[in-house]
């Protein structure tokens, strides 16, 4: 994996490669910064498969440990810096970190979480601007493509997050098949408002690296400025998630020329709803809304060529280059064209499995009976069109059947967001005594909302209750949070 980084310093050596508030990096100097932290980390014993955790806030430093680490064949775990002790305990119980960087703050509380040993970000990063001016280099470790490069944490239906396995290989098969699709260049601005503990924040790296582009780090940019720091940036590449979409498009809506040189917005996480799409395109003319559809455990799925973006507005893209999307019924029979089941991956970006955890593994990571072949049983719904292009349909979870009729939350939702007016919607399902319920946020009456449903669904697809709130809460991937929908029923006002 470092070896892209290899790459492009020698061919872009004073390009400037990564940004932040503080400041900014050539491509050399990312790798001087690198090359240092990977010479420090052999001194402190690390070895080839040894754990590096670090949570620490998504800076240029973190990107140069995430290469050091590499070339050192150290595993990169990356947590979120908003992690709590509930979960970040039992991560640290399943990494077995070697060490673990952590911010001053956080330093002391997270020593009584493990065994292992604990620094604080600013006073390892004093030792290793002195390694940086005595200009310190260490052999690189000699890294296989199966060996492990980082896990990843992703929280699920169960309590404690589970680390998906990302070795060298997946990783960069990957990040190449996503680059040869959506094509970062040279001159390309990426700014980038996940952190690197989201494996979304994490490949955007990967991707400028590919493309010699310059990433600019912007998780903790506040939201009152974040049209302004896109505009500063001179940015052409933005990824997204729906609540970041909707953000951008309420700040634009004020802007007369909010942010020209967008060029490409690139959508995860969720569905974007067709009315931010326009909204987009109407505030940064010329820009193009790339839709996307992925997991963690093979990174990217399909991709919508970016020159079809206008078309089949519905469809989630092509599979990746290299790659290979079946949809199989509950027998694990290969469905025809327009029939709904289950999306399975096929193809050299599909992962191991998860970090010591063989059941779920075993669960989501199966093998052809034909062909031996790892394949990612990704537990979502969604049908192919005879062209091959994936539509989504929605999460085990999402699909359920009401008064006789199967229909899934991510339908409803895309309904809600289709009146006007209406920024964001949630659905949660009918379970034991509860019916159908959506969350709105709008200015609009539930009344008016539920009638603008009634023109676009069939009846047994219109909830029976609306509630109107001023925020619908995400998790930490801008995706809905069921569990906080659940507990906002109590004291819920109609």
């Amino acid at each position: 994996m470092h070896e892209l980084l290899a790459e492009a310093v020698a061919d872009s050596a004073g390009s400037t490669a990564v940004s932040d508030t503080a400041g900014s990096w050539t491509y050399e100097q990312l790798d001087t910064h690198a090359q240092a932290f990977s010479a420090w980390l052999a001194d402190q014993g690390l070895r080839r498969g040894d754990r590096l955790v670090v949570q620490v806030p998504t800076t240029r430093e973190l990107v140069a440990m995430f290469f050091g680490a590499a070339m050192r064949g150290v595993v990169f775990v990356p947590l979120n810096p908003g992690m709590k002790n509930f979960h970040l305990g039992p991560v640290l119980e399943n990494a077995e970190p070697a060490l673990v960087l952590v911010t001053a703050a956080a330093a002391e509380n997270v020593e009584t979480l493990t065994g292992a040993v604990v620094r604080d970000q600013d006073s390892v990063w004093t030792e290793i601007e002195k390694y940086t001016e005595a200009g310190a280099r260490t052999e690189h470790a000699a890294v296989e493509p199966d060996d492990v490069a980082v896990l990843v944490y992703t929280s699920g239906s169960t309590a404690a997050p589970k680390a998906v396995i990302c070795p060298h290989a997946q990783i960069t098969f990957a990040s190449a098949a996503i680059e040869d699709v959506i094509g970062y260049r040279p001159g390309d601005v990426v700014f980038c408002r996940f952190p690197i503990s989201w494996d979304y924040g994490l490949y955007k790296v990967l991707l400028s690296v590919l493309g010699r582009s310059e990433i600019v780090l912007a998780d903790g940019a506040s939201d009152l400025v974040l049209l302004r720091r896109i505009r500063e940036s001179g940015a052409t590449i933005v990824p997204i998630v729906p609540s970041l979409a909707a953000m951008i498009v309420r700040l634009a809506e004020r802007e007369d020329d909010p942010a020209p040189k967008v060029r490409l917005f690139t959508n995860t996480g969720a569905a974007l709803p067709q009315a931010t799409i326009d909204a987009l395109r109407a505030k940064f003319p010329g820009c193009r809304v790339v839709r996307q559809y992925g997991q963690t455990e093979c990174k990217r799925i399909t991709v919508m060529p970016p020159a079809q973006e206008r078309e089949r507005p519905d469809a989630v893209g092509l599979p990746l280059p290299g790659t290979e999307v079946l949809i199989l019924d509950e027998d694990g029979r290969e469905l025809p064209p327009g029939e709904i089941g289950e999306i399975v991956a096929v193809g050299p970006h599909v992962m191991p499995g998860y970090w010591r955890n063989p059941e779920q593994t075993a669960r989501a990571f199966r093998t052809d009976p034909v062909t031996g072949a790892r394949r990612l049983h990704t537990g979502d719904y969604g049908r192919l069109d005879e062209d091959g292009y994936l539509y989504f349909d929605g999460r085990r979870d999402d699909m359920f059947k009401r008064k006789g009729v199967r229909m899934s939350t991510v339908e409803i939702e895309s309904a809600a967001t289709d009146i006007d007016g209406v920024r964001a919607a949630a659905v949660l399902p009918p379970e034991g005594e509860r019916d159908l319920v959506l969350f709105v946020e709008t200015e609009r009456g539930r009344a008016e909302v539920l009638r603008e449903l009634n023109a676009r669904l069939e009846a047994q697809k219109v909830p029976s209750t609306c509630y109107v709130v001023d925020a619908i809460p995400l998790t930490q991937n801008g995706k809905n949070d069921k569990k906080k929908l659940v507990e906002l029923l109590e004291g819920t006002s109609k």
